[in-house]
């Protein structure tokens, strides 16, 4: 590998699997210095596991991002075992239902807000004077289509990530003179632990020939392809990209969307 984030320290949540697990992993090929977060403590052990195995420098601390308190923590962890953090990856999320309208609760979107939107702002908040005091420092936020265009994902969850792309634009417009970059990611249909349920309802349905028809590849993507993308903004090779939503979509929004449609 290039080695493109050699002794660079970064912190990436969400990493027991799908993307965040790619991410982990190319990463430590890349030559980054990991803590890794999420929910899942034996996700991430399972993680940890195959990074040592690649004589990677890997730590993990179980985390709900939605508490402001354990997301500090995180960020403490990382200065304690690094000094520095160079890249934060705030990719841990959820999905939620879809209800319709007069179905959909007050409390699921809560929950999808707490963990999509305050998630990253916590991180971005605690991690942010450190990387302004040392004028360097990317940030890339895991955001979706489902962000830019309707008919990706229920009204809670595209809510969710069309904020998270704003924040993105407004704090990469704040720190941008500090040489710090905030990105945003937005993954297309990628085969992940969220979306499973997604997959094996169109295999069960004998409709796995239509996943991802209706983008430009025609296919779903595999989370190694998001991966490479977030490598790439976290590296000094994106050192003049920022306040940026880059879809890695199969080229699904470059084409009219056309609401509620479904395989």
């Amino acid at each position: 590998m290039a080695e493109r984030l050699k002794g660079k320290k970064a912190i990436i949540t969400g990493a027991s699997n799908g993307i965040g697990r790619a991410s982990a992993i190319l990463f430590a090929r890349e030559g980054a210095n990991l803590i890794l977060a999420d929910i899942n403590e034996a996700g991430l052990g399972q993680v940890q596991e195959e990074i040592n195995g690649m004589g990677g420098n890997v730590f993990i601390r179980k985390t709900d991002v939605s508490s402001e308190e354990e997301i500090k923590a995180l960020i403490n962890l990382g200065l304690e075992k690094f000094t520095d953090i160079d890249i934060l990856v705030n990719n841990a999320g959820i999905s939620g239902g879809l209800d319709v309208l007069e179905e959909q609760r007050l409390d699921e979107w809560q929950r999808i807000y707490e963990i999509n939107v305050l998630g990253p702002v916590y991180a971005t908040k605690h991690i942010i004077a450190h990387m302004k005091e040392r004028r360097k420092g990317s940030i890339i936020n895991i955001a979706s289509v489902a962000g830019i265009m309707s008919g990706a994902g229920g009204n809670a969850y595209s809510a969710s990530k069309a904020a998270l792309i704003n924040f993105t634009k407004t704090s990469a417009c704040e720190v941008g003179s500090y040489n710090v970059r905030i990105n945003a990611i937005c993954p297309g249909l990628i085969e992940t632990g969220m979306t499973q349920p997604f997959f094996e309802w169109a295999r069960s349905a004998g409709k796995e020939n239509q996943l991802g028809k209706y983008c430009e590849l025609k296919r779903a993507a595999h989370p190694e392809e998001v991966a490479g993308a977030i490598v790439f903004l976290a590296s000094d090779e994106a050192s003049y990209i920022t306040g940026q939503a880059i879809a890695v979509d199969g080229g699904i929004t470059a084409s009219m969307s056309v609401p509620g449609r479904k395989i």
